[in-house]
């Protein structure tokens, strides 16, 4: 009596593991439409799907090394509370989990790592700001198997030089990714939330000199 059930559900599994590399391989067919993708699409054609979307990336020790030519500063804190918390959760659309939250900065140039939920899962992201400028922004860690897309230079290369408005809104279009939207839309939350807090840095700095 249960054979058929049983056979029912390997046929519906199979069927889903299929769904999946066709999405996978629309997902790279959409990258290489891109330059400078052409380019890798030997490489491209011969990774397993999987290793191309889950996974970290990049410490955060090593961001941070690279960020600071090797030395990175003792990091500090922004503390969430009364505007800045309220603001925050206004930018992100939510409150943030926490009191507090870390940064390392030299100058007027700082480095933070933020996590935003795509979908289901956070992604983690490190992003620099110069001079209230962001100046780099680097996927760390991916968790989900759709929107993977947003870790590849051709869309990480919109953000260098865009700043917030007086509004808290990022004062540049960022062109979406088609099938990535969640994964945009986090992108896009974090650059604002740590353009934000770095001006809450340097509000700090000059009221303490």
């Amino acid at each position: 009596m249960l054979k058929p059930l049983i056979l029912a559900s390997v046929i519906n599994s199979s069927r889903q593991q299929m769904l999946t590399a066709r999405d996978d391989l629309l997902a790279i067919c959409r990258i290489l439409a891109q330059p400078p993708g052409l380019a890798v699409l030997g490489l491209l054609l011969i990774l397993p799907f999987n290793a191309l979307a889950e996974g970290p990336y990049q410490t955060t020790e090593a961001f941070l090394e690279e960020t600071f030519s090797g030395t990175p500063p003792s990091p500090d804190v922004v503390w969430l509370r009364g505007e800045v918390k309220e603001t925050a959760a206004e930018i992100l659309g939510h409150a943030y989990p926490g009191i507090r939250i870390r940064y390392w900065g030299v100058d007027d140039r700082t480095a933070w790592v933020l996590e935003e939920v795509g979908k289901t899962q956070p992604i983690t992201v490190g992003l620099v700001v110069n001079d209230n400028g962001l100046e780099s922004i680097r996927v760390l860690a991916f968790r989900e198997s759709r929107g993977w897309e947003v870790r590849y230079a051709f869309f990480t290369d919109q953000f260098p030089g865009i700043k917030l408005t007086d509004q808290h809104k990022l004062d540049r279009h960022i062109d979406g990714i088609s099938g990535a939207t969640l994964s945009v839309r986090a992108l896009k939350k974090l650059s604002r939330l740590a353009l934000y807090l770095h001006q809450q840095t340097v509000q700090e700095n000059d009221s303490s000199q």
